[in-house]
């Protein structure tokens, strides 16, 4: 009897560890088709997206800051410190930029505008200004195509190198090699493209919907998006082309300044 139970329970030890290996078999199968799935998605087309968890927090974003990392891309600053990097996109000028650069100067606070050529052309003396006040100039390419549909590097760079010869032509000084692509649109190809040619790609980590112009959102409904979501290391995403952004930024910059930010730039991101 001693012996069958015996038998038994070396039986039973047999049949636990064989489980147990085929159950640590099924977990690093699975961790690997998830790694993989992962990075056929990021090095696919995609559209920049971001998923909200829980206020406070750095989004959720389609492509982890440590993949973006590896060709000089970001979309989040050191989570660790109360640090916002603030950022407009231009593709004309509204009207507002004046009143924008106003509150900046006012709160001492130092952005990055990304620019399309059409904005240099039409705009020269606000561009000017940015420059004047100690603002980054991005490259935002010169006629803000989708790049994710340019699959060669030479017209990848063309776009890019004619947005730096007109700020340079305007401005005497070279366009740092900061570039943001148009509308979010990008793929594993436009990383590596934007990287061979020195530059480091901005994506963002808080957003509202805030550039049809002909539908602004409310003082309110600004709020309700730019306060409570603001997070350690925002790389906050507006566009100049607001009105509403235009007459809440002064008092924007004053909440976030009471919640204990403080305010960088993109060159700062290592």
């Amino acid at each position: 009897m001693y012996f069958t139970i015996k038998k038994n329970s070396i039986i039973v030890c047999i049949v636990c560890i064989f489980m147990s290996m085929l159950l640590l078999f099924y977990i690093s199968t699975f961790n690997k088709d998830s790694s993989l799935l992962m990075e056929t998605a990021s090095s696919a087309n995609t559209n920049w997206g971001l998923s909200f968890q829980k206020d406070g927090e750095a989004p959720i974003a389609n492509a982890s800051a440590d993949y973006l990392k590896q060709y000089n891309s970001y979309y989040i600053g050191d989570t660790s410190k109360k640090t916002i990097y603030l950022t407009f996109d231009a593709g004309f000028e509204n009207g507002y930029t004046e009143t924008i650069l106003d509150a900046l100067k006012k709160h001492s606070v130092k952005a990055t505008f990304f620019l399309v050529g059409n904005y240099i052309e039409t705009a020269p003396e606000l561009v000017i200004r940015m420059v004047n006040e100690g603002h980054t100039v991005g490259n935002h390419t010169y006629s803000h195509p989708d790049m994710s549909s340019i699959s060669d590097i030479e017209n990848f760079k063309k776009e890019l190198n004619k947005m730096e010869s007109l700020y340079k032509s305007l401005t005497g000084k070279d366009l740092e090699k900061i570039y943001r692509p148009p509308q979010g649109k990008y793929s594993e190809e436009n990383l590596k493209q934007a990287q061979q040619l020195g530059y480091k790609t901005i994506f963002w980590s808080l957003a509202y919907v805030d550039w049809y112009t002909d539908d602004q959102p409310t003082k309110d409904e600004a709020f309700n998006k730019l306060i409570p979501r603001i997070h350690n290391g925002a790389i906050v995403l507006l566009h100049s082309t607001s009105k509403t952004n235009a007459e809440i930024l002064d008092e924007l910059l004053t909440k976030w300044e009471e919640l204990g930010y403080t305010f960088g730039t993109l060159q700062d991101l290592k």
